[in-house]
């Protein structure tokens, strides 16, 4: 019975505005990234919620990488990518 869970006390999930903090980026930035479908988080009824496995990812990979984590720069190429697929017709040969 004395088995402590591993994580415990740590959420399962974040709120958007939590991860934001996190992050210390706008909350706002971070939910136009979701809705962008750049940012991985969950969808319940009508709230967001961002996966703490999902956001320990994305900062363990930064960390190895030692790039950064911009949600706004995310967004910026998804839009740029989904702008040249549409100019050009589509996927390049």
């Amino acid at each position: 019975m004395g088995t402590a869970m591993p994580n415990a006390g740590k959420p399962a999930f974040y709120t958007v505005r939590e991860a934001a903090r996190v992050l210390r980026v706008d909350s706002s930035t971070l939910y136009r990234a979701i809705r962008e479908g750049v940012f991985p988080a969950v969808r319940i009824r009508t709230r967001y919620v961002v996966p703490a496995v999902a956001l320990d990812r994305l900062i363990d990979q930064a960390t190895e990488s030692g790039t950064c984590i911009d949600p706004a720069r995310m967004v910026a190429e998804q839009r740029t990518a989904r702008e040249v697929a549409r100019v050009t017709g589509g996927a390049a040969w």
